[in-house]
């Protein structure tokens, strides 16, 4: 039996030294995979974004301005389509809206002297008119012209913010009236837009200060937020033009989407996130002349215009 003692294991009382040996080992390991696994979590985050909008964050809003950002072209001249086919304005005017619009859609840019014409013209058309009566004529021309022409892309940004709980505005240089319409049927919290002058709610042809375009939109923004108690680095805000800037400059999680050449440029400078759902660029990229588009929709509005004269 003594010659298997060696398979006996020997009981020897553990020193304070060994027991320290012992705790310090093991204190070591436990370090050592703590480590790795912060390591690995790490790398695992590193390439994702964090989570956007941020769920049940009352302080937070986004904003999005309406034209070729929501929806593709400017809604002030789909808005003059639909009037024009309820003969609130002559055929001349027609032409004018949809020359502003080829140009608007094809260049991608706000040219300040379309814009201008066209809300001079839209102030002088609906002068006279009652404000229920263009609401009420609003909401039938979005079915018409508009609804089609919401960006899915843009629209499901939209979404996640409500979803998580947040209010979503539009800004927009285009009426208020319009603007409102659109966000009812978007399901959006509001708008801010340009306000046109009434009495008795009856439009006079006149503004209410100035177009809220470029730097108004800031403005507006900045004080809606502070009457809703938001923390604008908190909130986000979304445009495809340089002219909003600074409303986009106001706040913590700034888009450009579907951007025209300055604020992409910009966007980049400043690593701002971009998003661009616009097809028709992939037919530019590969050479259809600018021209061409410019013809093709002169000559479609040539031939409804011709076309309509005949049923006359």
């Amino acid at each position: 039996m003594a010659a298997l003692g060696w398979l006996t294991p020997r009981r020897r009382s553990a020193t304070a030294r060994s027991v320290l040996a012992g705790e310090a080992s093991a204190e070591a390991a436990r370090k050592s995979t703590q480590e790795a696994l912060d390591s690995q979590e790490a790398l695992d985050t590193s390439d994702r974004e964090p989570q956007f909008p941020v769920h049940g964050d009352a302080m937070a809003a986004a904003f999005f301005d309406l034209d070729n950002t929501v929806m593709q072209g400017a809604a002030l001249f789909h808005f003059g389509r639909g009037l024009y086919k309820r003969k609130f304005f002559e055929t001349h005017d027609l032409v004018r809206f949809a020359w502003q619009q080829a140009w608007f859609r094809l260049a991608g840019v706000e040219d300040p002297e379309h814009m201008q014409e066209a809300r001079d013209s839209a102030l002088s058309i609906v002068q006279g008119h009652r404000v229920s009566e263009l609401m009420s004529i609003g909401e039938e021309i979005y079915d018409e012209y508009m609804a089609e022409r919401i960006w899915p892309g843009t629209r499901a940004l939209a979404q996640a913010h409500l979803d998580a709980g947040q209010k979503v505005w539009l800004v927009t240089a285009a009426p208020v009236e319009i603007a409102q319409v659109i966000a009812r049927r978007l399901g959006l919290t509001g708008a801010l837009g340009t306000v046109a002058e009434s009495v008795d709610g009856v439009y006079t042809g006149k503004l209410v200060g100035e177009p809220l375009h470029g730097p108004a939109k800031a403005e507006a923004v900045r004080a809606l937020a502070a009457a809703e108690n938001l923390d604008l680095s908190r909130c986000a805000a979304y445009s495809d033009s340089h002219n909003d800037i600074p409303m986009l400059s106001l706040v913590g999680h700034p888009y450009a989407i579907n951007p025209d050449a300055k604020l992409r440029k910009h966007a980049h400078s400043l690593d701002w996130r971009l998003r661009d759902y616009r097809t028709g660029r992939k037919a530019a990229k590969v050479g259809i002349p600018a021209a061409a588009g410019v013809g093709a929709v002169a000559g479609g509005t040539a031939a409804a215009i011709a076309l309509h004269r005949r049923r006359r």
